[in-house]
Order: C-alpha cells, then sequence, then structure tokens
C-alpha cells in the first residue's frame, strides 16, 4: 500500500522534513543511517546504508 505523494518544501538551509508515515512505510526508523544520492531528474534516493553496503557487498563492489 502507497501513501499519497506529501507536498514538501526545501527550507532556506537546504533541509526536507519527511513526514514519519513516509518513513515508516519505507522501513526507515529515527535515527537510521541513510546514504542519498541523485538519479537526475529532480530524483533523490534515500536507502537504510546497511542495505546499501548489502547491495554493494553483493555486488562485489566494496
Amino acid at each position: 500500500m502507497l501513501r499519497e505523494p506529501a507536498e514538501l518544501r526545501v527550507d532556506d538551509q537546504g533541509r526536507v522534513e519527511l513526514p514519519l508515515g513516509l518513513l515508516a512505510e519505507a522501513g526507515i526508523a529515527p535515527g537510521s543511517d541513510l546514504v542519498a544520492f541523485s538519479e537526475g531528474d529532480g530524483r533523490i534516493v534515500l536507502r537504510r546504508a546497511e542495505d546499501a553496503a548489502r547491495d554493494l557487498i553483493e555486488k562485489g563492489m566494496l
């Protein structure tokens, strides 16, 4: 089940607040370490750091 998109705003310091429900749906808890990267076309991806590291290990890149 996917939630409706949330409209967000980037503040003057470049920060964005994400709704807790959206984070919970993605399996991201407060205090989680994340990796962020751009996919271009206005997309930014957030991954749990442990998931990103596991993917790199499985691909033999780490």
